[in-house]
């Protein structure tokens, strides 16, 4: 039984049916469709589904990445990632979409595994011979394993963990949009992060004449938990940018722009107990600094199926080990994924000049070497 249909648990329920395991999701949203942004799918993602030869086919839903760059608030050039260049290695590209599509991919992967919309799951009990869930309306539902894929706010973790707050809100904004856009500086499969003082700005083809933008803004954390303003207060706040960012900003109508604070939690050991466990955001949130937390979680469920397919007779000891498998890789990504946002947030212009001097300076090579790690899919051990 998954708790959520968000990316990780529509990824779970895909690898369950791959490996021939019986699920079922349990959404407590009452349509499947996501909110107007978009992500990066990077080759590791793709890889782990590869393995229980999974294709979402997400050249076609997406726009595979054919460069990486990072600018400087003008446009000037600081560094290109070798993205294009370690997904042919690995034998996997990136490919940005937006969320509804790769929803969409998803779970016509998922087949007929079934999705119960409106379940809002208040309470999980494991037993010796299964675990059950109670929702809100008083049913209950039973399985032999309960796996709590339900985001950032996720009951199953408040049940195991206790009512953990954010432990870092480290005090900016995020805006994200889809909108179609065209312009001669973001060419097919782009992608183009540019670097201000305490603020940044990302602009993604997504395919189909769309573009996924985002942009950040250091706050006070109470002003950044609230934001509330105009397209006009963007187009202030980047006055003086690369023409393609205030582009993007004009083209987009206010409403299709979504407002939240980054947030984050401390990482969490011990992932379930008996016959629950956790995964994706449910059991390592992280900053989007990465853009890996869609692809860790599509990892943890191609891990947890394969690793309940071969231990399926004993799955306390299946969710152990998967746990076992999961936590030092998503513990570094979310370490990683803190420490570049510290240092992309940077306001002091010195450390900010030291910092994309040190980005210029980098060979190739040791871009590669930097980024190899995190784009190899370590696979399932046991």
């Amino acid at each position: 039984m998954v708790l959520g249909a968000g990316i990780g648990g529509l990824a779970l329920a895909a690898a369950l049916r791959r490996c021939g395991i019986d699920a079922e999701v349990h959404e407590r949203a009452t349509s499947l469709r996501a909110e107007g942004s978009g992500l990066g799918m990077i080759t590791n993602a793709i890889t782990a589904l590869a393995t229980l030869g999974i294709d979402l086919d997400l050249a076609r839903r997406g726009e595979v990445v054919t460069a990486f760059d990072i600018k400087d608030a003008q446009g000037g050039q600081i560094v290109r990632l070798p993205m294009p260049e370690l997904g042919r290695e690995l034998g996997a590209p990136s490919v940005c979409i937006g969320r509804n599509a790769l929803h969409e991919a998803l779970r016509e992967a998922a087949g007929d595994v079934p999705v119960f919309l409106g379940r809002r799951a208040v309470r999980v009990e494991s037993g010796v011979a299964g675990a059950t869930v109670e929702f809100d309306d008083g049913s209950t539902a039973r399985g032999d394993v309960v796996v709590g894929a339900d985001g950032f706010n996720s009951v199953v973790r408040r049940q195991f963990a206790g009512p953990d707050e954010p432990v870092l809100e480290p005090g900016y904004v995020c805006w994200l949009a889809i909108t179609p856009f065209r312009h001669p500086a973001l060419p097919k499969g782009a992608v183009a992060h540019y670097w201000g003082s305490g603020q940044r700005f990302g602009l993604l083809d997504i395919g189909g004449g769309d573009v996924y933008w985002w942009g950040t803004k250091n706050l006070p954390v109470a002003e950044a938990r609230d934001w509330r303003g105009t397209r006009e207060d963007l187009l202030a706040l980047y006055d003086g940018w690369a023409g393609e960012v205030t582009a993007a900003i004009a083209a987009t109508p206010i409403e299709r722009v979504i407002a939240v604070p980054a947030r984050d939690r401390g990482f969490l050991e011990k992932w379930g107990e008996g016959r629950v466990t956790l995964l994706g955001d449910a059991a390592h949130p992280m900053l989007t600094s990465l853009g890996q937390g869609a692809g860790m979680a599509v990892e943890d469920a191609v891990v947890l199926a394969s690793t309940l397919a071969r231990l399926g007779d004993d799955p306390v000891s299946a969710l152990r080990s998967y746990e076992d498998q999961r936590r030092d890789r998503t513990r570094m990504v979310v370490e990683a994924s803190r420490a570049l946002s510290e240092s992309e947030q940077l306001e002091d212009p010195e450390l900010r000049r030291a910092r994309d001097e040190q980005l210029r300076g980098t060979s190739f090579d040791d871009l590669v070497a930097a980024q190899r790690d995190l784009l190899t899919f370590p696979g399932v051990r046991g």
